[in-house]
């Protein structure tokens, strides 16, 4: 039946692909908004294991109905096989949803819900809300002095210990004037705010915190890392192979 199982995971890269396109394309954006990507990590987590706890019989039925349109053979799911890598004389047997269920569909997804456990730690996630503080929108809501300091501090080869003791006031002094300022009403990302600041000549007024927002577009942290590392087709792909 190796034409249903290609159909099979066809079906399945399809729904995990349609989970994690949206969170791949917003960590691959240089101007990406990091709240918009946070909200979508815990979204794509959610629903990923909403996909392996209750989506089983909906792919399994989509799967049944695209072999019959096209006259694909469908395998009854109660039926044996022998256990990949054993002949049939060593009478070890599994079922063909023991199969498609188990070693395929939960095995794919607790790859997938791994590495993304992995790609985005409790560190990654804490570096993205500092990350975070910098959003202008709704007049910089979400500024937070001591956050943005610490951003600062993790970027240790760019900000020198005077750095940082110049930075503390300069964060007071800056968050106050763009707030006073109507030109940066308009900003919604860190891309946006970054033209302003030039456009208005403040990042000359407050050069260090230009540079950390620099940094936070430029060196963004963990995005290069899990846009190259975190694929759900390599690790589909990886799991099928090794199978």
């Amino acid at each position: 039946m190796e034409s249903f199982e290609f159909v099979f995971v066809l079906h399945l890269m399809m729904k995990v692909l349609g989970i994690t396109n949206e969170l791949s394309n917003a960590l691959q954006q240089k101007d990406q908004n990091i709240v918009n990507a946070m909200a979508l990590i815990d979204t794509v987590k959610d629903h990923i294991q909403d996909l392996r706890d209750n989506r089983w019989n909906e792919l399994l039925e989509e799967v049944r109905s695209f072999c019959d349109r096209m006259y694909i053979p469908v395998p009854n799911m109660e039926d044996k096989i022998p256990v990949r890598g054993h002949s049939r004389r060593e009478g070890q047997w599994i079922t063909y949803y023991h199969h498609y269920h188990a070693e395929i569909f939960i095995t794919v997804i607790d790859l997938i819900a791994i590495e993304m456990n992995n790609r985005f730690t409790e560190t990654t996630t804490e570096l993205l809300t500092y990350i975070s503080c910098l959003d202008p929108r709704n007049s910089f809501s979400r500024f937070h002095h001591a956050k943005l300091l610490r951003l600062a501090e993790i970027y240790y080869d760019d900000f020198s210990i005077q750095d940082l003791q110049f930075l503390k006031e300069q964060l007071h002094t800056y968050i106050h004037d763009v707030r006073r300022c109507f030109d940066f009403v308009e900003c919604d990302d860190l891309a946006s705010l970054l033209v302003k600041l030039v456009e208005s000549r403040k990042h000359l007024v407050f050069p260090l915190v230009y540079r950390l927002i620099e940094l936070a577009l430029i060196l963004p942290v963990a995005t290069t890392s899990v846009e190259r590392s975190f694929s759900a087709m390599n690790i589909i792909k990886t799991d099928l192979r090794i199978r």
